[in-house]
């Protein structure tokens, strides 16, 4: 196994240790000496109990990666960069797999234990008081797993034909790099990711630099916004680069896969739509969130689409030779707002992503098919009250369903019957208004009542009774 290139691992090493030089505390020399007590194991999810951790909150995750195509594994150094809220005697990392070389804790040697498949549980040399900043950083390698749950699919680690691909959502990245792994902890992130001569290295945020050394190429990605673990992306391979711009002057990096064989036109019109939808949402849901934008199309064979943070991910395997439709890059486009820069505060609420972003579908097919709004909705609607469609509760689903129609579109029926209620002007001052409430946040669906609500100046209970709340297909 190759060894991280030294300066991946200095960087990650100098970050935790100049947090902690200027983070230090000194106690009064009155004060009573404090209570440690250990973070919790879980961010208390109903849905992914071991998911997340307690004690502390994420700040910046620095990630030096080298990927060897030999033995088809990783070489990394991690630095986690976070906040005790408490005072911490020890605390959790969500980790799976990888084999660990070693681990401090600002700089020195910290103990550590794995429990269970998921958790990685620190010791620090001394606790942490509360409102500390502090810096775990930890060296490890191995083959990435990938995960394969029946309800949720395929996440975690995917290779590919000639790389590998990192897809989170929902519990995947504790597979690639130490994590507080929930979407309430977000943190901003910096990858440095090399690779030998010839593959391509892409990660979320803005491309910083590349440079070659000796046979490898490596590249600087920094996400400088809060993101959610479940949406960062790595992918390494054989990629065709297009750059261009938004008509705002947001930089728009493309990535088709090589062994897709997309024609150079139609890599061009990937990267000119995705810039075009960009645009047209912002006009609708207000100012993009981040300061870039892009998309990657890939041979991975998992079926799907992810709205990665920044660059969606589109998994077009069974279909050579294509890019992503406007349609289905409204609805992960869509996603930048409705899941990303506003992420769901437990997993049930996740209809908020889904159901917002089957209606971007809507409303783009209406601006560019020319399908009324009203069409898509009575297709959905009128699905007899025996379909399956209508089985669950949109705002708790259940852990095995949060995937399922109900949350896509059942949702997107109940977001279209709200705007027919509150009528547009209410209801896209609302989209707004969500997104400036609770920016690069997270949000609940029982705060999305109350701000519909105030909006609105009406009384939504029985929508929201009807329609979120209730099991069966409600009447008009």
């Amino acid at each position: 196994m190759s060894r991280v290139p030294r300066a991946l691992t200095t960087t990650a090493v100098a970050a935790g240790l100049a947090l902690a030089a200027t983070t230090a505390a000194a106690l009064p020399a009155n004060a009573a000496p404090p209570r440690f007590t250990p973070g919790a194991a879980g961010a208390g999810d109903p849905y992914f109990p071991q998911m997340g951790n307690g004690g502390y909150s994420p700040i910046h995750y620095e990630i030096g990666l080298k990927y060897d195509p030999k033995s088809k594994g990783i070489d990394a150094v991690t630095t986690v960069q976070a906040r005790a809220t408490q005072n911490l005697s020890r605390f959790d990392l969500d980790f799976q797999g990888l084999t660990i070389k070693w681990l401090t804790v600002d700089g020195h040697r910290a103990s550590y234990k794995r429990v269970g498949a998921q958790e990685l549980v620190i010791t620090p040399p001394k606790g942490l008081r509360k409102g500390r900043k502090f810096a775990v950083t930890v060296a490890y390698s191995g083959v990435p797993q990938t995960i394969n749950d029946p309800a949720l699919g395929i996440s975690g680690w995917v290779p590919t034909a000639d790389g590998g691909l990192m897809l989170n959502q929902p519990i995947g990245a504790a597979t690639v790099y130490p994590v507080d792994d929930h979407p309430t902890e977000k943190a901003t992130y910096g990858f440095t990711l090399s690779a030998p001569n010839g593959l391509t290295t892409v990660a979320n945020g803005d491309l910083k630099g590349t440079w070659s050394r000796n046979g490898w190429t490596t590249t600087r990605w920094v996400m400088d916004r809060p993101m959610a673990s479940e949406l960062a992306m790595i992918a390494i391979g054989r990629y065709d680069e297009i750059r261009g711009r938004t008509a705002a002057g947001r930089p728009n990096l493309t990535y088709t896969d090589v062994t897709m064989k997309i024609p150079a036109d139609k890599a061009r019109q990937f990267n000119t739509q995705t810039a075009q939808v960009v645009d047209w949402e912002s006009s609708i849901y207000g100012r993009y969130p981040w300061s870039s934008t892009g998309g990657i199309t890939v041979a991975a064979k998992v079926g799907y689409a992810l709205e990665t943070q920044g660059r969606p991910v589109y998994d077009l395997y069974r279909y050579p030779g294509t890019v992503p439709s406007g349609e289905l890059l409204a609805h992960e486009l869509g996603h930048q707002w409705f899941g990303d820069s506003v992420s769901p505060y437990r997993w049930s609420d996740i209809w908020l992503n889904e159901g917002f972003a089957t209606y971007s579908e809507w409303l783009w097919q209406q601006k560019f098919n020319n399908t009324p709004i009203e069409t898509s909705f009575q297709k959905v609607y009128s699905k007899p009250a025996t379909n399956s469609l209508w089985k669950g509760v949109v705002s708790n689903p259940g852990r095995d369903h949060i995937f399922d129609a109900l949350v896509y579109d059942r949702a997107a029926v109940a977001i279209h019957v709200l705007r027919k209620q509150i009528g547009d002007k209410s209801f896209f001052r609302l989209l707004r208004t969500w997104q400036d409430v609770n920016r690069y946040g997270n949000g609940s669906t029982a705060q999305f009542v109350r701000i519909a609500q105030k909006v609105s100046h009406q009384n939504l209970s029985k929508w929201a009774h009807a329609w979120l709340y209730s099991e069966g297909k409600p009447s008009l």
